[in-house]
């Protein structure tokens, strides 16, 4: 064929009809399929990282909403805990204000005991001393005394009523 110094011309452009031949039929069998399923392989990445991308932000968001629900729940267990606080603290003071309520109304009982005790000794004295009233009068009138008699008479008796009062008190 033709030679031009040594380049074969027409083994070149043999090789040259070949490779485009093998081109368009690599093109039309080989490119084509290859390039649909890099294309396919392509979408489905993209795909897959949208669904990475919506996978994620879901997460995200259910992290956000069980961290909302834990500080809730620790809300509540404060709100709980101070309200448990609040109502024993107000049950101990309506035990006290109770428990005093009663000893004071123990104590109450106990004055009107006591006065009335005091007015039974009141009046039991009373009655001792009019009887002994009535027996001081009965010895002055059944015996003519001299002063110094009467004196220790009057002494006795103020004795006798000493010790009933201090009784009483």
């Amino acid at each position: 064929m033709l030679e031009l110094g040594s380049v074969r011309w027409g083994d070149m452009l043999f090789s040259l009809l070949m490779f485009i031949i093998l081109f368009l039929l690599l093109r039309k069998y080989a490119f084509g399929p290859l390039m649909n399923v890099m294309e396919k392989r392509a979408n489905q990445i993209e795909k897959d990282l949208e669904e990475a991308k919506r996978n994620r932000a879901e997460a995200e968001k259910l992290l956000a909403e069980q961290r909302a629900n834990l500080e809730q729940a620790k809300k509540d267990a404060k709100t709980i805990l101070e309200n448990a606080r609040n109502t024993s603290e107000k049950q101990a003071e309506e035990i006290i204000r109770a428990a005093k309520a009663e000893v004071d109304q123990y104590k109450s009982v106990a004055r009107k005991e006591i006065e009335r005790e005091k007015e039974k000794a009141v009046e039991a004295l009373r009655k001792e001393m009019g009887q002994l009233s009535v027996l001081l009068a009965s010895k002055v009138i059944e015996k003519e005394l001299d002063p110094k008699q009467q004196q220790q008479l009057i002494d006795d008796f103020l004795k006798e009523v000493g010790t009933i009062k201090k009784w009483v008190q």
